[in-house]
Protein backbone atom coordinates (compact mmCIF):
# COMPACT_ATOMS: atom_id res chain seq x y z
CA UNK A 1 0.00 0.00 0.00
CA UNK A 2 3.19 2.35 0.03
CA UNK A 3 3.18 5.08 -2.61
CA UNK A 4 6.51 4.43 -4.88
CA UNK A 5 7.45 7.59 -6.89
CA UNK A 6 9.06 6.31 -10.61
CA UNK A 7 12.19 8.46 -9.87
CA UNK A 8 13.34 7.43 -6.36
CA UNK A 9 15.98 5.47 -5.78
CA UNK A 10 16.79 4.72 -9.58
CA UNK A 11 20.31 3.91 -9.85
CA UNK A 12 22.70 6.43 -12.14
CA UNK A 13 19.75 9.08 -12.70
CA UNK A 14 21.19 12.63 -12.86
CA UNK A 15 20.46 14.71 -9.88
CA UNK A 16 16.88 16.54 -11.06
CA UNK A 17 17.39 20.51 -11.12
CA UNK A 18 15.89 22.46 -8.38
CA UNK A 19 12.69 24.41 -9.52
CA UNK A 20 12.59 28.24 -9.11
CA UNK A 21 9.57 30.01 -7.26
CA UNK A 22 8.81 31.24 -10.65
CA UNK A 23 8.27 27.69 -12.00
CA UNK A 24 6.33 26.42 -8.82
CA UNK A 25 4.02 28.94 -8.81
CA UNK A 26 3.26 28.57 -12.74
CA UNK A 27 2.67 24.52 -12.35
CA UNK A 28 0.41 25.72 -9.09
CA UNK A 29 -2.38 26.35 -11.30
CA UNK A 30 -2.67 22.85 -13.07
CA UNK A 31 -1.82 21.25 -9.46
CA UNK A 32 -4.54 23.28 -8.06
CA UNK A 33 -7.17 22.21 -11.23
CA UNK A 34 -6.00 18.17 -10.34
CA UNK A 35 -7.13 18.82 -7.20
CA UNK A 36 -10.45 20.07 -7.74
CA UNK A 37 -11.17 17.50 -10.39
CA UNK A 38 -10.20 14.61 -8.43
CA UNK A 39 -12.07 15.93 -5.88
CA UNK A 40 -14.91 16.24 -8.47
CA UNK A 41 -14.06 12.44 -9.64
CA UNK A 42 -15.00 11.16 -6.09
CA UNK A 43 -18.07 13.48 -4.96
CA UNK A 44 -19.62 12.10 -7.98
CA UNK A 45 -18.68 8.26 -7.43
CA UNK A 46 -19.99 8.87 -3.34
CA UNK A 47 -22.85 10.38 -4.97
CA UNK A 48 -23.97 7.31 -7.28
CA UNK A 49 -22.84 5.04 -4.77
CA UNK A 50 -25.29 6.39 -2.01
CA UNK A 51 -27.92 6.36 -4.27
CA UNK A 52 -27.82 3.20 -5.23
CA UNK A 53 -27.23 2.19 -1.77
CA UNK A 54 -30.47 3.83 -0.66
CA UNK A 55 -32.26 1.76 -3.25
CA UNK A 56 -31.10 -1.24 -2.59
CA UNK A 57 -30.93 -1.17 1.13
CA UNK A 58 -33.79 1.06 2.38
CA UNK A 59 -36.05 2.10 -0.91
CA UNK A 60 -36.21 -1.69 -2.26
CA UNK A 61 -36.97 -3.15 0.23
CA UNK A 62 -39.81 -1.05 2.02
CA UNK A 63 -41.59 -1.44 -1.35
CA UNK A 64 -41.55 -5.05 -0.87
CA UNK A 65 -42.32 -4.93 2.50
CA UNK A 66 -38.95 -7.08 4.04
CA UNK A 67 -36.49 -6.26 6.59
CA UNK A 68 -33.37 -5.48 5.05
CA UNK A 69 -31.33 -8.00 7.07
CA UNK A 70 -30.92 -11.67 7.39
CA UNK A 71 -31.29 -13.23 4.55
CA UNK A 72 -31.29 -9.90 2.64
CA UNK A 73 -27.94 -8.86 3.05
CA UNK A 74 -27.16 -12.70 1.55
CA UNK A 75 -28.99 -12.26 -1.61
CA UNK A 76 -28.05 -8.31 -2.34
CA UNK A 77 -24.15 -9.40 -1.75
CA UNK A 78 -24.66 -12.71 -3.43
CA UNK A 79 -26.63 -10.62 -6.53
CA UNK A 80 -23.68 -8.07 -6.54
CA UNK A 81 -20.88 -10.40 -6.96
CA UNK A 82 -22.67 -12.07 -9.78
CA UNK A 83 -22.73 -8.51 -11.17
CA UNK A 84 -19.26 -7.88 -10.60
CA UNK A 85 -18.16 -10.93 -12.13
CA UNK A 86 -20.15 -10.05 -15.04
CA UNK A 87 -18.67 -6.68 -15.10
CA UNK A 88 -14.88 -8.52 -14.98
CA UNK A 89 -15.70 -10.92 -17.83
CA UNK A 90 -17.59 -8.64 -20.10
CA UNK A 91 -17.07 -5.14 -19.56
CA UNK A 92 -13.62 -3.50 -21.34
CA UNK A 93 -10.81 -3.88 -19.74
CA UNK A 94 -12.33 -6.15 -17.62
CA UNK A 95 -13.08 -3.93 -14.50
CA UNK A 96 -9.27 -3.07 -14.23
CA UNK A 97 -6.26 -5.11 -12.17
CA UNK A 98 -7.00 -7.53 -9.46
CA UNK A 99 -6.84 -4.59 -6.01
CA UNK A 100 -5.29 -7.23 -4.11
CA UNK A 101 -2.20 -6.90 -6.25
CA UNK A 102 -1.89 -3.08 -6.17
CA UNK A 103 -0.93 -0.19 -4.33
CA UNK A 104 -1.85 3.22 -3.46
CA UNK A 105 -0.27 4.46 -6.92
CA UNK A 106 0.26 2.45 -9.85
CA UNK A 107 1.53 3.24 -13.90
CA UNK A 108 -1.66 4.89 -15.44
CA UNK A 109 -4.24 2.43 -16.93
CA UNK A 110 -5.54 2.46 -20.53
CA UNK A 111 -8.42 4.79 -20.84
CA UNK A 112 -11.11 1.87 -21.86
CA UNK A 113 -10.53 0.06 -18.47
CA UNK A 114 -12.14 3.52 -16.40
CA UNK A 115 -15.66 2.67 -17.52
CA UNK A 116 -15.51 -0.93 -16.34
CA UNK A 117 -13.76 -0.26 -13.33
CA UNK A 118 -15.65 2.43 -12.10
CA UNK A 119 -18.97 0.31 -12.60
CA UNK A 120 -17.53 -3.00 -10.56
CA UNK A 121 -16.22 -0.24 -7.90
CA UNK A 122 -19.65 1.23 -7.53
CA UNK A 123 -21.56 -2.05 -7.55
CA UNK A 124 -19.05 -2.86 -4.81
CA UNK A 125 -19.63 0.05 -2.31
CA UNK A 126 -23.34 -0.12 -3.39
CA UNK A 127 -23.68 -3.52 -2.69
CA UNK A 128 -22.02 -3.49 0.99
CA UNK A 129 -18.35 -5.14 0.04
CA UNK A 130 -15.95 -4.54 2.77
CA UNK A 131 -13.89 -2.46 0.80
CA UNK A 132 -12.91 1.14 0.24
CA UNK A 133 -12.68 3.09 -3.02
CA UNK A 134 -8.77 4.15 -2.71
CA UNK A 135 -7.11 2.32 -4.77
CA UNK A 136 -9.49 2.87 -7.70
CA UNK A 137 -10.57 6.11 -7.38
CA UNK A 138 -6.81 6.79 -7.35
CA UNK A 139 -6.13 3.97 -10.39
CA UNK A 140 -9.08 6.50 -12.57
CA UNK A 141 -7.69 9.71 -11.63
CA UNK A 142 -4.31 9.11 -12.00
CA UNK A 143 -4.62 7.98 -15.44
CA UNK A 144 -7.24 11.00 -16.22
CA UNK A 145 -4.85 13.01 -15.24
CA UNK A 146 -1.84 12.13 -17.10
CA UNK A 147 -3.74 11.62 -20.11
CA UNK A 148 -5.41 15.13 -20.21
CA UNK A 149 -2.19 16.92 -19.06
CA UNK A 150 0.01 14.94 -21.75
CA UNK A 151 -2.00 16.75 -24.57
CA UNK A 152 -2.60 20.19 -22.71
CA UNK A 153 0.58 20.77 -20.94
CA UNK A 154 2.82 18.10 -22.54
CA UNK A 155 5.72 20.05 -19.90
CA UNK A 156 4.69 18.38 -17.06
CA UNK A 157 6.28 15.22 -16.86
CA UNK A 158 3.83 12.23 -16.31
CA UNK A 159 5.49 11.47 -13.13
CA UNK A 160 4.58 14.90 -12.18
CA UNK A 161 1.16 14.67 -12.97
CA UNK A 162 1.07 10.91 -11.18
CA UNK A 163 1.90 12.81 -7.88
CA UNK A 164 -0.53 15.38 -8.26
CA UNK A 165 -3.34 13.00 -9.12
CA UNK A 166 -2.63 10.53 -6.19
CA UNK A 167 -2.29 13.75 -4.03
CA UNK A 168 -5.19 15.38 -4.88
CA UNK A 169 -7.34 12.28 -3.90
CA UNK A 170 -5.59 11.63 -0.87
CA UNK A 171 -6.31 15.23 0.31
CA UNK A 172 -10.28 14.43 -1.53
CA UNK A 173 -10.36 11.21 0.14
CA UNK A 174 -9.71 12.59 4.08
CA UNK A 175 -10.82 16.06 3.70
CA UNK A 176 -7.65 17.23 4.61
CA UNK A 177 -4.14 17.80 2.79
CA UNK A 178 -2.46 16.61 5.91
CA UNK A 179 -2.71 13.14 5.21
CA UNK A 180 -1.01 13.59 1.76
CA UNK A 181 1.97 15.56 3.23
CA UNK A 182 3.25 12.98 5.25
CA UNK A 183 2.48 10.15 2.72
CA UNK A 184 4.79 12.04 0.13
CA UNK A 185 7.35 13.43 2.62
CA UNK A 186 9.22 10.10 2.79
CA UNK A 187 8.68 8.86 -0.81
CA UNK A 188 9.87 12.60 -2.10
CA UNK A 189 12.67 13.08 0.25
CA UNK A 190 14.41 9.90 -1.71
CA UNK A 191 14.25 11.65 -5.10
CA UNK A 192 18.08 12.92 -5.49
CA UNK A 193 18.11 16.61 -6.31
CA UNK A 194 15.07 18.85 -6.92
CA UNK A 195 15.72 21.31 -4.82
CA UNK A 196 14.22 21.28 -1.04
CA UNK A 197 12.00 18.55 0.28
CA UNK A 198 9.19 21.65 0.39
CA UNK A 199 10.16 22.15 -3.13
CA UNK A 200 9.42 18.72 -4.14
CA UNK A 201 6.06 18.90 -1.67
CA UNK A 202 4.88 21.96 -3.01
CA UNK A 203 2.81 20.84 -6.15
CA UNK A 204 1.36 17.09 -4.69
CA UNK A 205 0.42 19.81 -1.94
CA UNK A 206 -1.29 22.30 -3.63
CA UNK A 207 -3.52 19.10 -5.11
CA UNK A 208 -4.12 17.78 -1.64
CA UNK A 209 -5.04 21.13 -0.60
CA UNK A 210 -7.62 21.93 -3.22
CA UNK A 211 -8.95 17.99 -3.28
CA UNK A 212 -9.81 18.85 0.31
CA UNK A 213 -11.09 22.24 0.51
CA UNK A 214 -13.23 21.17 -2.68
CA UNK A 215 -14.88 18.58 -0.45
CA UNK A 216 -16.05 21.03 2.20
CA UNK A 217 -17.39 23.69 -0.43
CA UNK A 218 -19.74 20.28 -1.58
CA UNK A 219 -20.39 19.94 2.10
CA UNK A 220 -18.12 16.37 2.42
CA UNK A 221 -16.80 16.98 6.18
CA UNK A 222 -13.60 15.68 7.24
CA UNK A 223 -13.31 12.11 9.60
CA UNK A 224 -14.98 13.12 12.73
CA UNK A 225 -15.78 11.14 15.22
CA UNK A 226 -17.06 12.49 19.04
CA UNK A 227 -14.83 10.47 20.97
CA UNK A 228 -14.58 10.94 24.74
CA UNK A 229 -11.39 12.74 25.98
CA UNK A 230 -9.75 11.07 29.07
CA UNK A 231 -6.65 11.48 31.44
CA UNK A 232 -3.80 9.49 30.19
CA UNK A 233 -1.70 8.14 32.86
CA UNK A 234 2.06 6.50 32.58
CA UNK A 235 0.51 2.72 33.17
CA UNK A 236 -2.40 3.60 30.17
CA UNK A 237 0.29 4.73 27.82
CA UNK A 238 2.02 1.22 28.78
CA UNK A 239 -0.84 -0.44 28.08
CA UNK A 240 -0.91 1.46 24.69
CA UNK A 241 1.92 0.21 23.77
CA UNK A 242 0.65 -3.47 24.47
CA UNK A 243 -2.70 -2.96 22.62
CA UNK A 244 -0.79 -1.68 19.51
CA UNK A 245 1.86 -4.96 19.49
CA UNK A 246 -1.55 -7.02 19.93
CA UNK A 247 -3.43 -5.48 17.20
CA UNK A 248 -0.22 -5.57 15.00
CA UNK A 249 0.36 -9.13 15.72
CA UNK A 250 -3.60 -9.94 14.76
CA UNK A 251 -3.26 -7.93 11.45
CA UNK A 252 0.22 -9.73 10.84
CA UNK A 253 -1.81 -12.81 11.31
CA UNK A 254 -4.52 -11.77 8.22
CA UNK A 255 -1.92 -11.21 6.44
CA UNK A 256 -0.22 -14.96 6.80
CA UNK A 257 -3.58 -15.97 5.81
CA UNK A 258 -4.18 -13.51 2.69
CA UNK A 259 -2.51 -15.14 0.10
CA UNK A 260 -4.14 -18.64 1.19
CA UNK A 261 -7.93 -17.27 1.04
CA UNK A 262 -6.41 -15.31 -2.96
CA UNK A 263 -5.27 -18.31 -3.76
CA UNK A 264 -8.51 -20.88 -2.75
CA UNK A 265 -10.91 -17.88 -4.47
CA UNK A 266 -8.73 -17.93 -7.86
CA UNK A 267 -9.05 -21.79 -7.80
CA UNK A 268 -12.52 -20.83 -9.21
CA UNK A 269 -10.74 -19.88 -12.32
CA UNK A 270 -13.76 -18.46 -13.65
CA UNK A 271 -14.27 -14.17 -13.18
CA UNK A 272 -17.67 -14.67 -12.54
CA UNK A 273 -17.68 -17.62 -10.21
CA UNK A 274 -15.28 -15.81 -7.79
CA UNK A 275 -16.94 -12.93 -6.97
CA UNK A 276 -20.49 -14.91 -7.37
CA UNK A 277 -18.79 -17.36 -4.28
CA UNK A 278 -17.25 -14.05 -2.56
CA UNK A 279 -20.28 -12.79 -2.62
CA UNK A 280 -21.79 -15.15 -0.89
CA UNK A 281 -19.04 -15.93 1.72
CA UNK A 282 -19.99 -11.90 2.63
CA UNK A 283 -23.68 -12.66 3.10
CA UNK A 284 -23.49 -15.17 5.61
CA UNK A 285 -20.68 -13.07 7.13
CA UNK A 286 -22.85 -9.87 7.43
CA UNK A 287 -25.56 -12.10 8.28
CA UNK A 288 -23.49 -12.98 12.05
CA UNK A 289 -22.34 -9.37 12.20
CA UNK A 290 -25.01 -7.11 10.92
CA UNK A 291 -24.74 -4.15 8.98
CA UNK A 292 -22.46 -2.82 10.67
CA UNK A 293 -19.73 -4.74 9.81
CA UNK A 294 -20.26 -4.05 5.66
CA UNK A 295 -19.48 -1.82 3.14
CA UNK A 296 -15.89 0.29 3.24
CA UNK A 297 -16.31 1.15 7.40
CA UNK A 298 -16.38 5.00 7.82
CA UNK A 299 -19.70 5.86 8.56
CA UNK A 300 -19.94 2.41 10.73
CA UNK A 301 -17.20 3.79 12.52
CA UNK A 302 -18.87 6.80 13.74
CA UNK A 303 -21.83 4.38 14.51
CA UNK A 304 -19.62 2.01 16.31
CA UNK A 305 -17.53 4.87 18.09
CA UNK A 306 -21.49 6.36 19.27
CA UNK A 307 -22.72 2.64 20.42
CA UNK A 308 -19.44 1.85 22.37
CA UNK A 309 -21.03 1.57 25.83
CA UNK A 310 -23.96 -0.82 24.93
CA UNK A 311 -21.88 -3.09 23.34
CA UNK A 312 -19.77 -5.99 25.50
CA UNK A 313 -16.47 -7.11 24.53
CA UNK A 314 -17.88 -10.23 23.10
CA UNK A 315 -19.94 -8.39 20.60
CA UNK A 316 -17.40 -6.20 20.03
CA UNK A 317 -15.27 -9.20 19.41
CA UNK A 318 -17.66 -10.55 17.02
CA UNK A 319 -17.38 -7.41 15.03
CA UNK A 320 -13.89 -7.10 15.21
CA UNK A 321 -13.22 -10.91 13.74
CA UNK A 322 -16.28 -10.99 11.22
CA UNK A 323 -14.47 -7.41 9.43
CA UNK A 324 -11.55 -8.89 9.44
CA UNK A 325 -12.53 -12.03 7.65
CA UNK A 326 -15.12 -10.06 5.15
CA UNK A 327 -11.99 -7.91 4.30
CA UNK A 328 -9.80 -11.20 3.28
CA UNK A 329 -12.91 -12.01 1.29
CA UNK A 330 -13.56 -9.19 -0.81
CA UNK A 331 -10.25 -8.49 -1.01
CA UNK A 332 -9.17 -11.91 -2.16
CA UNK A 333 -12.21 -12.38 -4.46
CA UNK A 334 -11.93 -10.03 -7.22
CA UNK A 335 -14.01 -7.01 -6.08
CA UNK A 336 -12.17 -4.29 -6.89
CA UNK A 337 -11.61 -1.43 -4.18
CA UNK A 338 -9.02 -0.48 -1.28
CA UNK A 339 -8.17 -1.79 2.24
CA UNK A 340 -7.35 1.28 4.27
CA UNK A 341 -11.21 2.12 5.34
CA UNK A 342 -12.09 -0.78 6.80
CA UNK A 343 -8.73 -1.77 8.18
CA UNK A 344 -9.32 1.40 9.67
CA UNK A 345 -12.59 0.23 11.16
CA UNK A 346 -10.96 -3.21 12.33
CA UNK A 347 -8.40 -1.11 14.41
CA UNK A 348 -11.34 1.00 16.18
CA UNK A 349 -12.96 -2.41 16.69
CA UNK A 350 -10.41 -3.31 18.30
CA UNK A 351 -9.58 -0.63 20.32
CA UNK A 352 -12.82 -0.76 21.65
CA UNK A 353 -12.22 -4.15 22.77
CA UNK A 354 -9.52 -3.68 24.23
CA UNK A 355 -11.25 -0.69 26.32
CA UNK A 356 -13.57 -3.19 27.27
CA UNK A 357 -11.99 -5.66 28.54
CA UNK A 358 -9.21 -3.14 30.49
CA UNK A 359 -10.90 -1.12 33.19
CA UNK A 360 -10.27 2.47 33.05
CA UNK A 361 -8.24 2.20 30.36
CA UNK A 362 -8.95 5.39 27.93
CA UNK A 363 -11.29 5.01 24.93
CA UNK A 364 -9.45 7.50 22.79
CA UNK A 365 -6.13 6.04 23.95
CA UNK A 366 -7.40 2.38 23.00
CA UNK A 367 -8.95 3.06 19.63
CA UNK A 368 -5.78 5.22 18.31
CA UNK A 369 -3.78 2.44 19.51
CA UNK A 370 -5.72 0.18 18.08
CA UNK A 371 -5.44 1.71 13.91
CA UNK A 372 -1.86 1.73 14.41
CA UNK A 373 -1.39 -1.20 14.87
CA UNK A 374 -3.96 -3.02 12.18
CA UNK A 375 -2.76 0.03 9.88
CA UNK A 376 1.11 -0.43 10.27
CA UNK A 377 0.54 -4.15 8.66
CA UNK A 378 -2.09 -2.88 5.89
CA UNK A 379 -0.49 0.50 4.69
CA UNK A 380 3.20 -0.36 5.74
CA UNK A 381 3.61 3.32 6.19
CA UNK A 382 3.96 4.55 9.80
CA UNK A 383 2.81 8.22 8.99
CA UNK A 384 -0.59 7.24 7.30
CA UNK A 385 -1.06 4.72 10.48
CA UNK A 386 -0.39 8.26 13.20
CA UNK A 387 -2.05 10.05 11.02
CA UNK A 388 -5.61 8.13 10.98
CA UNK A 389 -5.30 7.40 14.72
CA UNK A 390 -4.99 11.08 15.46
CA UNK A 391 -7.67 12.02 12.97
CA UNK A 392 -9.79 9.05 13.92
CA UNK A 393 -9.82 10.12 17.78
CA UNK A 394 -9.38 13.61 17.26
CA UNK A 395 -7.39 14.67 20.10
CA UNK A 396 -3.65 16.16 19.29
CA UNK A 397 -2.66 16.09 22.76
CA UNK A 398 -2.57 12.09 22.17
CA UNK A 399 -0.15 12.78 19.09
CA UNK A 400 2.94 12.61 21.30
CA UNK A 401 1.71 9.34 23.11
CA UNK A 402 0.90 7.79 19.16
CA UNK A 403 4.25 9.36 18.42
CA UNK A 404 6.38 6.64 20.85
CA UNK A 405 3.62 3.58 20.70
CA UNK A 406 4.20 3.36 17.13
CA UNK A 407 7.89 2.34 17.64
CA UNK A 408 7.50 -1.22 19.08
CA UNK A 409 4.91 -1.92 16.74
CA UNK A 410 6.44 -0.86 13.70
CA UNK A 411 9.74 -2.98 14.90
CA UNK A 412 7.11 -6.03 14.31
CA UNK A 413 6.11 -5.42 10.67
CA UNK A 414 9.23 -3.85 9.49
CA UNK A 415 10.45 -7.46 7.88
CA UNK A 416 7.08 -9.04 7.60
CA UNK A 417 5.51 -9.15 4.12
CA UNK A 418 3.19 -6.73 2.31
CA UNK A 419 -0.59 -6.76 2.81
CA UNK A 420 -0.80 -7.35 -1.11
CA UNK A 421 -0.67 -10.53 -3.01
CA UNK A 422 3.00 -10.67 -4.99
CA UNK A 423 1.88 -12.79 -7.57
CA UNK A 424 -1.03 -11.53 -9.58
CA UNK A 425 -0.60 -14.11 -12.82
CA UNK A 426 -3.97 -15.48 -11.91
CA UNK A 427 -6.41 -12.62 -10.65
CA UNK A 428 -8.86 -11.71 -13.39
CA UNK A 429 -8.56 -8.62 -15.52
CA UNK A 430 -4.19 -9.35 -15.10
CA UNK A 431 -2.57 -7.31 -18.05
CA UNK A 432 1.03 -7.93 -17.34
CA UNK A 433 1.01 -4.30 -15.69
CA UNK A 434 3.77 -4.06 -12.52
CA UNK A 435 4.10 -1.88 -9.27
CA UNK A 436 5.25 1.40 -9.67
CA UNK A 437 8.61 1.23 -8.49
CA UNK A 438 12.27 1.72 -10.15
CA UNK A 439 12.32 -1.31 -12.04
CA UNK A 440 9.21 -0.08 -13.95
CA UNK A 441 10.04 3.59 -13.75
CA UNK A 442 11.13 3.62 -17.51
CA UNK A 443 7.24 2.40 -18.86
CA UNK A 444 5.43 4.65 -16.15
CA UNK A 445 5.84 7.90 -18.41
CA UNK A 446 3.76 6.68 -21.32
CA UNK A 447 0.47 7.97 -21.53
CA UNK A 448 -2.26 5.52 -22.44
CA UNK A 449 -4.46 5.84 -25.03
CA UNK A 450 -6.13 2.83 -25.28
Amino acid sequence: MSLQHPEAEEPGRPELPAPTPRQLLLLAVPALAVGVATALILWLLDRVSELLSDAIWTRLPDALGVDPSGWWILLVLTTTGVLVGLGLRFLPGHGGPDSATTELMEPPLPLKTLPGLAVVLLLGLAGGVSLGPENPLIAINVTLTVTVLARLMPAVSSQLAMLMAAAGTIGALFGTPVGAALLFTGTLAAIRGGGALWDKLFLPLAAAAAGSVTMHLLGTPPLSFAVPEDTVEPIDFLLGIVVACLCTIIGLGANLLFPWVHRAFHALRHPILIPAVGGVVLGVLGMIGGPITMFKGLTQMGELISNADQETAGDLAVVAVVKIVALLVAASAAFRGGRVFPATFIGVALGLLAHALIPGFPIALAIGCGVIGILLVVTRDGWMALFLAAAVTGDLALLPWFCVIVLPAWLLVSRAPEFRIANPTSAPGYSGRRRLGPSSASGAGAPPTE
